[in-house]
């Protein structure tokens, strides 16, 4: 057996630690080593997906309200008469389906009298709107007058990223013309975001600006994980905060549109929920504030025949955890008609699972009418009031009766105060319970009113002389 030199060795270890270190950049940086290395890029991402995303162009008219311009006397200096001004917005959409179905952002089009869509190789159509659903901030448009088979964009499983994922955001910033940037998913399940009632954003740091809105977020494989929505920004511009609305929930209200619906079909669950604070933590021996609460479940509801009950804890739809109600209402209203989701709960301290049917909320016959009698209501459009029409309003699934959707501008509605969301509970002490009522009490009334309207949860009685 070879003796070890201990001399030798200790000599050696001396050498090492008193000879000087390589700079730090020669440790950390590398030369390419290949021409392959040289040519990476995002550009045959960018190559396949950009021809989907659209440049989406939106107008509508408003009233001029220079008051001088009501007077003939101030009439002659402020020149021209009482008119209408055109306003547009610019946004981002998707093409989604070959036909030209387009997914945007409903901000982007919110109240447009006209819509177009601008293709990335430059061609514009006209469009139409075939859905608007506030509740998820989306509109989905159909391009007109075209007999192509557009472009699109294959849905991504948005719940399958990560923070740390590379993305990219695509749309047209400013009205600049089509633009890519890069960046990473920052974090997920983001809320208190503002733009949509499902607070369950994906942030981005890639850069998100005015005009970005509807446009596309796509993973590495050239999926749509997302519909680019709202910046967090103290100037207005990118500061880094971008959120995305994702692909799954995005998925469920083009389907809607595909199948013909004016309206997202979702699931309805039927309880409301709160948040767990940390002093209801304490109170249900939890180390953590996580779930969400049941405070009232609504009677003949799917959540009622399957066993829900008032201060049961919901903590997983499928098997994914949910840490707050934002989470679970994402969860929920991402599932598919039809079938099951199995609800994870834990009730007095016991972990069990109910099933959950999945199915949309009742609808009814609205018979919307528009009042064009000489009355209160004149200019208003009223509806029979069911739990899917008071999902459309954000109204309590529970309230019923008869709802005010739309008010006419200038209209004898609109100048006495009423808005859409208002329900109709009397008309002169008598009770309504149809439109076909209102209609007839309208038609039928005098010059001195009595009605009474519930406002979100408050009765408002007003008395009237014509």
């Amino acid at each position: 057996m070879a003796r070890l030199n201990v001399s030798a060795i200790l000599a050696a270890a001396v050498l090492l630690l008193t000879a000087p270190l390589p700079p730090v950049s020669a440790q950390e940086r590398q030369a390419p080593v290949s021409l392959g290395q040289l040519q990476l890029s995002f550009a045959p991402i960018v190559q396949r997906v950009a021809p989907a995303v659209v440049n989406v162009y939106a107008q509508h008219i408003v009233e001029n309200q220079n008051p001088f311009l009501a007077d003939p006397f101030f009439r002659q200096f402020f020149g021209g008469v009482p008119s209408r001004q055109v306003e547009r917005s610019l946004g981002s959409g998707v093409i989604v389906d070959p036909s030209g179905l387009v997914v945007t952002n409903f901000h982007v089009i919110r109240g447009a009298s006209q819509v177009k869509v601008a293709l990335a190789d430059k061609r514009e159509f006209p469009a139409e709107i075939v859905l608007k659903d506030p509740r998820s901030d989306l509109a989905v448009l159909r391009i007109k007058d075209a007999h192509d088979r557009f472009p699109t964009l294959q849905f991504g499983d948005s719940d399958k990223l990560e923070v740390g994922d590379v993305v990219l955001a695509i749309g047209d910033p400013f009205g600049v013309g089509q633009t890519v940037t890069h960046g990473i998913v920052s974090a997920l399940a983001r809320t208190q975001v503002g733009s949509s009632d499902y607070q369950f954003f994906i942030q981005t740091d890639a850069a998100i600006n005015p005009g970005n809105s509807g446009g596309a977020l796509v993973d590495m494989r050239g999926r749509l994980v997302g519909i680019n929505s709202a910046i967090a920004s103290s100037s207005g511009g990118s500061e880094g905060i971008g959120f995305a609305i994702p692909a799954n929930l995005v998925r469920i209200v083009v389907a809607s549109a595909e199948a013909g619906s004016h309206t997202v079909r979702r699931p309805w669950f039927g309880a409301k929920l709160q948040e767990v604070t940390p002093d209801i933590a304490d109170s249900l021996g939890l180390k953590v504030p996580t779930g969400a609460l049941v405070a009232s479940v609504d009677a003949d509801s799917p959540a009622a025949h399957a066993g829900i009950k008032v201060g049961d804890l919901l903590v997983s739809v499928d098997g994914t955890p949910v840490e707050d109600p934002n989470a679970f209402g994402y969860r929920f209203a991402t599932k598919p008609l039809g079938g099951t989701a199995q609800i994870g709960l834990v009730r007095q301290g016991h972990q069990m699972t109910l099933p959950v049917t999945l199915q949309p909320l009742p609808e009814m016959p609205r018979d919307e009418v528009e009042i064009r009698s000489n009355s209160p209501f004149r200019g208003a459009t009223v509806a029979n009031l069911s739990p899917a029409l008071a999902d459309e309003l954000q109204l309590d699934s529970q309230a019923r009766g008869v709802v005010v959707t739309a008010v006419a501008d200038g209209s004898t509605a609109q100048s006495i105060g009423f808005r859409p969301g208002d329900i109709v509970v009397s008309v002169n002490n008598e009770r309504i319970t149809n439109s076909a009522e209102l209609e007839r009490a309208a038609n039928t009334g005098g010059r001195s009113w009595r009605i009474t309207i519930n406002r979100h949860g408050e009765q408002i009685s007003v008395m009237f002389s014509g």
